[in-house]
């Protein structure tokens, strides 16, 4: 075979390879950003969580001045709010496991003052032995109750999902405006903190969440280097293709018998091989 030098790579065969890799190690890299965008998320949840999960209670105006709108940096801030619960009116969020085992999310809208009404989320409930719903569910109290209890932002409709009477698949706050006929603050809801008066029992408490950025970094660098050993097979089989079509190249062949010389140093005797096997 006549020696044709690098040429043949650039053929259209060989660079259609290149562009396959190109097109390989963009996708690469739009993945790997995205996993840094996720990260950067996490990173600023933490930050939420450290700056607002502890800080002073504020009034609910001045936390959600309008009802339909949420700051999402005003997340776990604790708010203080004075009511009466609807007890009537209490819903059960179903699908919302907690250390494995299945249960029930426990909301009750809080009538305010002015005829509005904000939606407390009291806690959690374990799923009953025997049917699709609590054993049994604490009470709130009765009459005028305040409340202290940190923001967080409504959950979108998931289609497909449903629930019976008394319950709802996940917190959507419009939903629930619509539900009970009365203006509701739709932008955000609270997660219960405390209650006064304080009742005797209550469902479990949020827990604060725990300062976690995932895994995101690591999934970042992991499609870099996709990328990157996409170029570098690329290489590797360019090469093995030109020596293929140079072995006749004297040059190529005294390289490939340098190779094969350094491939049979490494190469163990027949004598270490048997002592190898004798020693296992």
């Amino acid at each position: 075979m006549t020696g044709v030098g690098w040429r043949f790579a650039l053929s259209r065969r060989w660079l259609g390879y290149l562009a396959l890799v190109v097109v390989f190690a963009v996708a690469c890299s739009f993945l790997a950003m995205w996993q840094l965008a996720r990260r950067e998320e996490a990173r600023q949840e933490i930050e939420r969580v450290e700056q607002n999960w502890d800080s002073a209670p504020v009034s609910l105006a001045e936390a959600l001045p309008d009802r339909e709108s949420f700051d999402a940096d005003d997340k776990w801030i604790p708010v203080e709010v004075t009511g009466t619960y609807l007890t009537d009116e209490q819903l059960l969020v179903r699908g919302r496991p907690l250390g494995g085992a299945a249960g029930f999310e426990v909301l009750v809208p809080l009538l305010l003052e002015d005829g509005s009404v904000f939606i407390v989320d009291r806690g959690w409930v374990p799923a009953g032995n025997e049917q699709d719903e609590p054993d049994a569910v604490p009470a709130p109290p009765t009459g005028e109750v305040t409340v202290v209890a940190r923001l967080k932002a409504g959950e979108p409709v998931v289609a497909g999902r449903s629930a019976p009477e008394g319950q709802i698949a996940t917190i959507n706050l419009p939903d629930i405006q619509e539900r009970l006929g009365m203006p509701v603050y739709t932008g955000a809801y609270g997660l219960l903190a405390s209650e006064s008066p304080a009742p005797s029992t209550r469902p479990t408490a949020t827990v604060r969440p725990e300062p976690d950025e995932g895994p995101h970094l690591s999934y970042a660098f992991q499609w870099f280097v996709f990328g990157l050993l996409a170029f570098v097979a690329l290489g590797w089989a360019i090469r093995q293709e030109y020596r293929y079509r140079n072995s006749d190249d004297p040059a190529e062949q005294e390289r490939a018998e340098r190779r094969r010389q350094k491939a049979a140093a490494r190469r163990p005797s027949d004598n270490e091989e048997e002592d190898a096997l004798l020693d296992r």
